[in-house]
């Protein structure tokens, strides 16, 4: 497994992905992370976001809400809330889902703002990642 990286993304539920990869790259809290085979050991915790990751020339895609990763010798571990493939997406309700969360967040405040902003962050997600079919 020279040069590679082993991805394994996990939510409650279920194993989302178990692959070979040639890079990763996350949603950090802070900002993107890119791992390359040979990364320095890591934990951060992840945002709302895309995850790629790439085999070969191909690159896949996933919707991340929230999680943790680490990056110990070639494993990538990402421990997430939510995370779905593409063809999971249900484009059009994510549109629906956006709409209410943004007229929601015209009228919240506090929290609930806090709440309202990450739903339509969520549904942008998945509407940018459904839509790599």
């Amino acid at each position: 497994m020279a040069g590679k990286l082993r991805l394994k993304v996990v939510t409650p539920v279920r194993t989302v992905v178990e692959a070979e990869v040639d890079e990763v790259t996350l949603p950090g809290a802070l900002g993107a992370l890119g791992i390359l085979p040979g990364h320095a050991p890591l934990l951060a915790s992840l945002r709302i976001g895309e995850l790629s990751y790439r085999q070969g020339m191909r690159e896949h895609f996933l919707a991340l809400q929230w999680g943790f990763t680490e990056v110990a010798g070639d494993a990538v571990t990402v421990l997430a809330e939510v995370a779905e493939r593409p063809e999971e997406i249900d484009v059009q309700a994510a549109e629906a889902d956006r709409r209410a969360a943004e007229a929601a967040l015209k009228v919240a405040a506090g929290p609930e703002f806090e709440h309202q902003r990450a739903k339509v962050e969520a549904a942008v997600t998945r509407i940018i990642v459904g839509a790599k079919r």
